[in-house]
C-alpha cells in the first residue's frame, strides 16, 4: 500500500472514530498531495518520496504557524497547529538529532578536505543526500556554517 492510500485509509478510520483533529489534518494533507499532482502542465501521480516531501512541507508550515500564534498570544491556535503537526509526524521518517547532524557534517568536511566558509556548497552537496527528509535544510546549513567557522 502506498503512502497516499495509507493516508486515505487512515482518514476513513479517523472519520469513523470521530477524531476531528486527525480528520482535518489528513484532509489537508491529501488536498496538498492532490494539488501537487495537478500542478504544472500535466497531471501526474506522486510516488511515496514525493508524498513524503509534501507532508514534510506541510509539517514545517504547522511548526511555523504554531510559533507565530505563540508570538501573537494565541495559545489555543498554536496548540491546534502543534496537534496537526504531531499527526503529520507519524507519517514522516524519524528526524535526526543535533548530534547526528553534527557527526554527518563532520564526516563530510573530513571527506571533502576543505575548510573555510567558501567550502559550504561543497560540504552541503555531500551532506544533503544523507539527511534528506530527516533534517531541515536550515538546521543542516547552520551546522555546516558553524563547523566551517
Amino acid at each position: 500500500m502506498g503512502l497516499k492510500e495509507q493516508l486515505r485509509a487512515d482518514l476513513t478510520t479517523a472519520m469513523k472514530a470521530h477524531d476531528e483533529i486527525r480528520v482535518a489534518t489528513l484532509r489537508m494533507a491529501l488536498t496538498a498531495v492532490t494539488t501537487e499532482e495537478v500542478a504544472g502542465k500535466q497531471a501526474r501521480t506522486l510516488g511515496d518520496d514525493e508524498v513524503l516531501a509534501v507532508l514534510a512541507r506541510e509539517a514545517k508550515k504547522r511548526r511555523e504557524a504554531a510559533e507565530a500564534f505563540d508570538g501573537a498570544g494565541r495559545a489555543e491556535l498554536a496548540d491546534r497547529e502543534r496537534a496537526e503537526g504531531e499527526v503529520l509526524a507519524t507519517y514522516l521518517p524519524v528526524q535526526l538529532t543535533d548530534d547526528e547532524v553534527a557527526e554527518i557534517v563532520r564526516t563530510a568536511i573530513a571527506e571533502s578536505g576543505s575548510a573555510g566558509p567558501q567550502a559550504m556548497g561543497q560540504v552541503m552537496r555531500l551532506v544533503q543526500p544523507q539527511v534528506a527528509g530527516r533534517a531541515e535544510g536550515g538546521r543542516v546549513a547552520a551546522e555546516v556554517r558553524r563547523q566551517l567557522g
